[in-house]
């Protein structure tokens, strides 16, 4: 791993800054996360010893430690006895971690969470049909495909319906969009696995995967969004069934 470099503790010094006196661990836990998540700093550098960041924060080296021990549960940094703490991973790998955990710590509304998905999906779908290129709304249809032909058999089919969104996000084009979806969909995995229980729910939701993929393939923006808008009603409705 790449040692921190003394000519960039100006940089990160004044990144941070001074936080209140009295400032909760939670706090410095926060600034710290801010700038690692910022992309400034590379995934593997080691960062400046527990004193310098309690001295620039204007923190005890105690909430410093304690700070740097609660990201290191989240994942977002390596923190090595003797050697040092170094940060993990990239911004894009980073942020999707700390939006879920922020998420998976605070009180979970599931309505709330569905109302979420719903506006992030139909976005997603406007996007899609304003941004999608032929190779990409190529991989849409095939999971539509997919949906079709596993019909009868729910698990396989609700797996070709989670990579139909993936397939539409990733042709929308908004890299931060579907780390936002990534994070919603998690959170309600243990619901959506048994959302759809029977063949004549299954073909519904193909129904209404098939008139988004259509409008979609048709650059038609508004129809994108109005069938998402159809199906996320529908799909919300699902889920909250399940959730009693």
């Amino acid at each position: 791993m790449p040692a921190f470099p003394d000519d960039r503790s100006a940089e990160i010094s004044a990144a941070l800054g001074a936080l209140p006196s009295g400032t909760p661990v939670s706090e410095v836990a926060r600034r710290l996360m801010d700038l690692f998540t910022s992309g400034s700093i590379e995934p593997g550098t080691r960062l400046p010893p527990e004193r310098h960041l309690a001295a620039t924060l204007g923190v005890g080296r105690s909430a410093v430690r304690e700070a740097l021990a609660a990201l290191e549960i989240l994942g977002i940094v390596d923190v090595r006895p003797g050697s040092g703490t170094y940060l993990r991973g990239t911004a894009s790998e980073l942020l999707p971690q700390t939006l879920r955990w922020g998420l998976l710590i605070g009180e979970r509304n599931t309505a709330e969470l569905l109302e979420l998905r719903s506006g992030l999906e139909i976005f997603v779908a406007r996007l899609a049909a304003s941004r999608g290129d032929t190779a990409s709304l190529a991989i849409v249809g095939k999971q539509l495909a997919r949906m079709r032909t596993t019909l009868g058999d729910l698990k396989p089919f609700a797996r070709a319906d989670l990579e139909f969104h993936h397939a539409l996000a990733a042709a929308a084009g908004n890299a931060v969009l579907i780390d936002l979806l990534h994070v919603v969909r998690s959170l309600l995995q243990v619901y959506a696995d048994r959302a759809v229980e029977d063949v004549a729910g299954a073909q519904k939701a193909i129904d209404e995967h098939a008139a988004v993929y259509a409008a979609v393939a048709a650059g038609d923006e508004d129809g994108a969004a109005s069938a998402m808008a159809i199906h996320m009603a529908t799909a919300s409705a699902r889920l909250a069934a399940a959730t009693r």
